[in-house]
């Protein structure tokens, strides 16, 4: 039975013990997400921030010990870095670089004094996910964030800025959704996973190429966001588009961020790409509440062997290097890909699994920064 199987390999993970050789990795609480699905073991260790390196053997220890266990198929143990709760390590805090005088003069940015009629108004925090360059991820990323925010009984909203590949829809099992006229001449948003999500993608055809000059792209990110009944929301998470430009721009002035994630891949490039993220939301005096890097390491579910094809540690060395909180490691694996592409992200189709279960942690992290009083105005930005 499914349940003496995990009693079994329970029994086995509580003979591993945490690097410091004190009680086992169920007691401190390290251990998480364990679930079985026909004889197949997956669970999640998830390391203090500064002990990453010291909890890998602990990681393969307990892949091997419950690999032994009678019964199990196969095992997948991933190692993880996002905080936890009590964990004594710096939890991510908003976040705001001084930039030289150069590049942001004192007339470019001044307070943004709020209307009632600001259609963003029942919008408690929005969440900007972004990154340097395109291919890291980013999508996914903030697809997962928004179902594992509403996972954690947050009203959320989720808009996909990225007008030259939105992606969102198809992996929020969306594809063929129509927006409708909602009680006000606002559009309604098409909903998934507890989700309200809105994206260029429902506004053409599928596989349609969007060429749109800056001047449509500025006017179609202010629409989407001042012409959609998002409110009432606690988060609206925007998938930013890759690099920086007018769009970023665009939504730093109308969407009065809470804060934005940075994300990247390990490589050594990664600084570059991390100091540009960061650069961009510090212009226009955005928290930035932590960096994720993404694509850390590959794992071989058959031998448990980690590979790490894009190099390791880059957007932590970038994170530090700019004293920007760091997040944690996600590893890079084929099951999210595929289920993205089925329209089915584990946050939101499968929270109890391993992969679920790292986003719910990643989301509460954030929450957890979001709940800080941030103490600032959002700005407005003026051209002169």
């Amino acid at each position: 039975m499914t349940t003496t199987l995990l009693e079994a390999v329970r029994a086995v993970l509580a003979k591993i013990t945490p690097p410091d050789g004190e009680d086992d990795v169920i007691s401190r609480g390290v251990l998480r997400g364990l679930v079985e699905r026909d004889g197949k073991i997956g669970f999640i260790i998830e390391a203090p921030l500064d002990q990453v390196g010291a909890y890998e053997p602990v990681r393969a220890a307990a892949e091997a010990a419950v690999r032994a266990v009678p019964g199990v198929k196969d095992v997948t143990a991933v190692l993880t870095a996002e905080a936890q709760p009590g964990q004594a390590a710096p939890r991510p805090k908003p976040h705001v670089h001084q930039a030289p005088a150069r590049h942001t003069p004192a007339s470019a940015v001044a307070p943004q004094t709020q209307s009632s009629t600001d259609p963003l108004e029942g919008v408690r925090h929005i969440v900007a996910v972004a990154s340097g360059k395109g291919g890291v991820g980013k999508s996914t990323i903030a697809v997962n964030l928004a179902c594992a925010f509403a996972q954690l009984g947050k009203s959320v909203g989720l808009l996909d800025a990225d007008t030259s590949g939105p992606s969102v829809p198809v992996m929020m099992g969306l594809e063929g959704a129509t927006p409708r006229p909602g009680a006000t001449k606002r559009l309604a948003p098409p909903e998934a996973f507890g989700v309200k999500v809105m994206s260029t993608g429902f506004l053409v055809e599928a596989g349609q190429s969007i060429a749109w000059r800056a001047p449509i792209v500025t006017s179609a990110l202010v629409q989407l966001l001042s012409d959609v009944e998002w409110a009432p929301l606690d988060i609206l998470v925007i998938d930013m588009p890759p690099g920086t430009g007018d769009a970023h721009l665009t939504i730093a002035q109308r969407a009065r961020l809470s804060g934005a994630v940075i994300v990247s891949t390990p490589q050594k490039v990664a600084l570059a790409d991390v100091a540009r993220g960061v650069q961009l939301f510090e212009k226009t005096s955005v928290p930035i509440l932590g960096v994720i890097e993404n694509m850390s390491a590959q794992i071989d579910t058959q031998t448990g062997a980690v590979f790490a094809p894009f190099g390791r540690g880059g957007a932590r060395r970038a994170a530090e290097e700019l004293n920007a909180p760091f997040l944690g490691a996600l590893a890079l694996e084929p099951e999210l890909a595929e289920l993205s592409d089925a329209g089915t992200p584990p946050a939101g189709a499968y929270p109890e699994s391993p992969l679920g279960q790292r986003f719910l942690a990643l989301a509460r992290t954030l929450d957890d920064a979001l709940c800080a009083d941030f103490g600032r105005s959002a700005p407005v930005i003026k051209f002169s």
